[in-house]
C-alpha cells in the first residue's frame, strides 16, 4: 500500500523523531511511504480563530498537495480531526471542492487507527518488545475521529510494556490550541491536574499521540520536576521493533 505522510507543523518543528518513527513502522509493515515536500499547515489555527477564508485556502492547498496519494497517514489526532470534521464544513458548499474534500477525508488516517483498522497489525506476532512502565493520555481530538481504545490495544501487544491506566485518562490536558493562550489560568489548572494524575500512576512514560497535548503535558511535568518522559506510540513501537534506538533523535 502506498501511504503519504502528513507530518504536521508541530511534529515537524518539535517532534521530528515521531515522524521518523512513523515512517519506519509503516515501511516495516509493508507500506511504500512518500513525503510530499510541499505540505504545510492544514489550516487548524486559522479555523480555530475564526479565519475561515484563510483556513479554506490552506485546506484546498493541502488537498492539492496530497491529491495523488492513495492514503494519507498522520501522527496527529488533532490535525486528522481537522481534516475529518472541518474540511467538509469549509468546502461542502463549493461544487468545485466538495468532492475533492470528501475524498481527502476518506483517505486520511491517524497513525494508530491506521495500524489497527487498516493494516490490522499484531505487534505480538511481530515480536515487538519494549521494556518500560507507561500510562496513556487520550487526547480530546481522538473522539472527533472515532478513536476509542486502539492505542491501549496496541500497547497490550508489546512484550515487556507494563501499562497502568491513567486516572481521568480522557480529561483534557488544557492545551486546546489557542484555548491555552486565551484562557491561560484555566488551561494551567487543567495541565496541573493532568500532570498530577500522570505522576500518581508512577509510570516512567506517558504515551500521547498528539503533539500539542504532548508539549503541554511535558511542559507541566518539567515544571513539576517529575521524571516522566512523554512519547508517541510510534516511537515505542519503532524502538520495540529495533527500527529506532533510544538515543536516535
Amino acid at each position: 500500500m502506498d501511504a503519504a505522510l502528513f507530518v504536521t507543523c508541530l511534529t515537524d518543528q518539535f517532534y521530528p523523531r515521531v515522524g521518523r518513527a512513523a515512517v519506519a513502522v509503516l515501511e516495516y509493515l509493508g507500506c511504500n511511504v512518500s513525503f510530499p515536500a510541499d505540505q504545510t499547515c492544514c489550516g487548524q489555527p486559522f479555523y480555530n480563530n475564526g479565519y475561515f477564508n484563510e483556513a479554506r485556502r490552506l485546506a484546498q492547498r493541502m488537498i492539492g498537495v496530497f491529491d495523488r496519494a492513495e492514503v494519507v497517514v498522520t501522527p496527529s489526532g488533532s490535525c486528522c480531526a481537522m481534516v475529518h470534521e472541518q474540511f467538509p464544513r469549509l468546502l461542502g458548499d463549493d461544487p468545485q471542492w466538495a468532492e475533492r474534500g470528501a475524498a481527502m477525508v476518506n483517505k486520511t488516517h491517524e497513525f494508530v487507527a491506521f495500524l489497527v483498522h487498516t493494516l490490522k497489525a499484531d505487534l505480538r506476532e511481530l515480536g515487538c518488545r519494549w521494556d518500560g512502565h507507561a500510562t496513556y493520555h487520550y487526547s480530546c481530538h481522538g473522539r472527533g475521529i472515532g478513536l476509542t481504545d486502539e492505542a491501549v490495544r496496541l500497547m497490550s501487544q508489546i512484550e515487556g510494556l507494563r501499562y497502568t491506566p491513567l486516572e481521568k485518562m480522557d480529561q483534557c490536558c488544557g492545551f486546546g490550541g489557542t484555548f491555552a493562550i486565551k484562557f491561560a489560568e484555566v488551561s494551567g489548572a487543567m495541565a496541573t491536574d493532568k500532570a498530577d494524575c500522570i505522576t500518581a500512576s508512577r509510570a516512567e512514560v506517558c504515551v500521547c499521540n498528539d503533539a500539542g497535548c504532548a508539549m503541554n503535558i511535558a511542559g507541566q511535568l518539567h515544571r513539576n520536576g517529575a521524571p516522566v518522559r512523554v512519547m508517541h506510540l510510534a516511537e515505542i513501537i519503532a524502538e520495540g521493533l529495533g527500527l529506532l534506538g533510544e538515543d536516535d533523535g
